[in-house]
This record gives structure tokens, C-alpha cells and sequence, in this order.
């Protein structure tokens, strides 16, 4: 049976259908809905041309942001999804079994089947975006999801070995100050810029790294993911860091952090290759087809 995957975003909604060699044999983006049971609409109407297109019955696997509590079954950390049953609304609006996902677990499952962290054992795939995730897979399956359902929440501990003036940190919706998500989402960056030259840019601006401030500033933001990596590295030692997200196109940063590890990984040496998500921002809905593999 072909594999259909839908990545739920909060400007986009796309949906793929995966041939059995992980070829793409449909795609399809379309503007997300405002309201709820318009996007349950527009997953449906997704999955039905993706159907027709390929002329099969597929799985449906769909990727979202935040995760489904496991105390209440709702949706939870979601953006105009919070506190709705969504599995069950699009299960019942599909008429069929769905598996459904985080969208940062659905870039590492993507990541680790045919991208760039093929081969690898153990894949810590992270998310620098407008949120900062992370998905674990080991041995070609997603890490177990704990009871809490917080496996992979990198974004939402506190920067590691913070600075005198990074203290209390940034505000952040989850309710906490200095999270690790307020200094390195694309808020975070214009942050970094911020405290370098006292003016305010856009993210995308600031990547472009063609001024001696914007260099700084990028610096300075390698620093933070750099310290917030090599705790991931301390834990979980993985055998390979896949970044995603608009911030992973910077390419600077695949030169600047690994050099920074060896100060905050306690370790003689670090090994643990960076690398850029292959699949760019396709991942999620690919992982979102390949949760029924």
C-alpha cells in the first residue's frame, strides 16, 4: 500500500505520496485554514487528490505541531489546534485509522530513512524555526514516547551554562524565562543581533552574515547552540545531529559549532557530525508518510 503523508503548518498544509523506493509520486501544498474544521476540509481534500492522482488507497500519517496529551487525548503546545481531539476528528472526517505525529518526529524519521542521517544508528534531528524541536529515532524506529509524551522537547529547557546577561532569559509561552527555544528560534537570532549592535533586524536578514555585526551576531547564536547541543550530546551521544528549520540553512554554522563542543561536551574529543536536513522543509511531510513504515 502507497504511504500518504500530511504536514499540518501554520501557513501551509502539504501532502506527499511515497512509492515503496521513497519516491515522491504526488505533492500538493495548500494555504492553512483559519478555522479548525476548515483545515479538517482541507486534509481531506488533500488526501482525496493525492488518492486520485496515484489511483490507490493510501496510509495516512500526519505530521503537527505540539503533541497529543496523553492524560487529557487532546491536542497540547499547538497553535490554533490546543485542546482539540484531532486524531479522532481527522480519523472520523477520513473514515480510517491515522497515525499522526510531532512534526520534529516526523523530520527525524524522514532524516534517518533516506536523508541525512541514513545509516546512522541513533538520529537527533532538531528543528530551528519559529519553535525549536527535536526528534529522536535509534535503530530506524522513534524513540519511545514517554508518559509525559515529552520525548525530543530539547526546546523547552533552560540554555545550558548561561552567561550573567542571559539571565533570567527571554520570556517564553510556555511560561518560563531562558528557555532553550527564546535563544535560538528566529526570535532569538534577531536577539543575538540585538545585544550586538542595539538595532533591530529580521531573522532572514541577519542570516544573510554579509556584515561584520551580522557575523556577530550569528557567532554568538553558534555559541548558544553549540552549548545547548553538547547537552544533548552529554545525554544521548548520538551518532548524528540533523538540523532543520529556516535558521538550518545557515550554512556558517556547520563551520562555527562543532569546534565549540569540546568546551561543554564532557568527553576527550567530540565526533559527533552536524549536518543539514536533506530533505529541507519536505522532511516533515515525508516523515509524517513514512510513520507507517
Amino acid at each position: 500500500m502507497l504511504r500518504l503523508g500530511v504536514d499540518l503548518g501554520g501557513t501551509k498544509i502539504e501532502a506527499v505520496v511515497l512509492g515503496d523506493d521513497g519516491a515522491v509520486l504526488f505533492r500538493k501544498r495548500v494555504r492553512t485554514p483559519s478555522h479548525y474544521d476548515d483545515r479538517l476540509g482541507a486534509i481531506a481534500a488533500l488526501v482525496a487528490d493525492g488518492e486520485q492522482a496515484v489511483g490507490r488507497s493510501c496510509t495516512v500519517g500526519v505530521g503537527t505541531p505540539g503533541s497529543i496529551s496523553p492524560h487529557t487525548r487532546l491536542m497540547q503546545n499547538a497553535e490554533n489546534l490546543e485542546g482539540t481531539p484531532l486524531r479522532e476528528d481527522l480519523a472520523a472526517t477520513l473514515k480510517r485509522e491515522i497515525r499522526m505525529a510531532n512534526d520534529a518526529d516526523c523530520l527525524a524519521l524522514s532524516e534517518a530513512s533516506d536523508g541525512a542521517g541514513a545509516g546512522h544508528k541513533v538520529v537527533f534531528a532538531a528543528i530551528l524555526g519559529t519553535g525549536v524541536g527535536a526528534g529522536i529515532v535509534a535503530h530506524g524506529r522513534l524513540l519511545h514516547r514517554g508518559p509525559n509524551a515529552t520525548t525530543g522537547e530539547w526546546g523547552h529547557n533552560p540554555l545550558p551554562s548561561p552567561a550573567e546577561q542571559e539571565r533570567p532569559g527571554p520570556a517564553c509561552y510556555c511560561g518560563r524565562n531562558g528557555c532553550i527555544e527564546t535563544f535560538l528560534n528566529g526570535r532569538g537570532l534577531a536577539l543575538a543581533y540585538r545585544e550586538v549592535t542595539g538595532e533591530d533586524a529580521a531573522p532572514e536578514d541577519i542570516a544573510l552574515g554579509d556584515s561584520l555585526a551580522r557575523i556577530a551576531a550569528l557567532d554568538r547564536y553558534a555559541l548558544r547552540l553549540a552549548r545547548s547541543l553538547a547537552t544533548v550530546i552529554n545525554i544521548l551521544d548520538p551518532d548524528v545531529i540533523v538540523l532543520g528549520g529556516g535558521l538550518s540553512n545557515v550554512n556558517r554554522f556547520y563551520e562555527t559549532v562543532p569546534p565549540l563542543l569540546p568546551r561543554f561536551v564532557f568527553s576527550d574529543g567530540v565526533k559527533t557530525p552536524i549536518v543539514k536536513a536533506r530533505h529541507g522543509d519536505s522532511s516533515g511531510v515525508r516523515g509524517a508518510a513514512r510513520l507507517w513504515d
